[in-house]
């Protein structure tokens, strides 16, 4: 391999435009019942890592 190959190798990437993000419009309704569903999930995940045995904290 020639040193110039070398250099082509590991050329910077071009840069990439970013993509139009699309917007979702969403009913009031459908909005407040995924803001429970994310709540439910919090308090499950907080009533279940409350049970779990607890590590003693490792000297690091």
């Amino acid at each position: 391999m020639a040193m110039s190959d070398v250099n082509n190798t590991f050329k910077k990437a071009p840069k990439r435009k970013p993509t139009k993000a699309r917007h979702v419009s969403v009913s009031p309704e459908m909005r407040q019942a995924y803001a429970d569903l994310i709540k439910e999930r919090e308090e499950k995940a907080e009533t279940y890592g409350r049970h779990l045995p607890q590590d003693p904290p490792r000297g690091r």
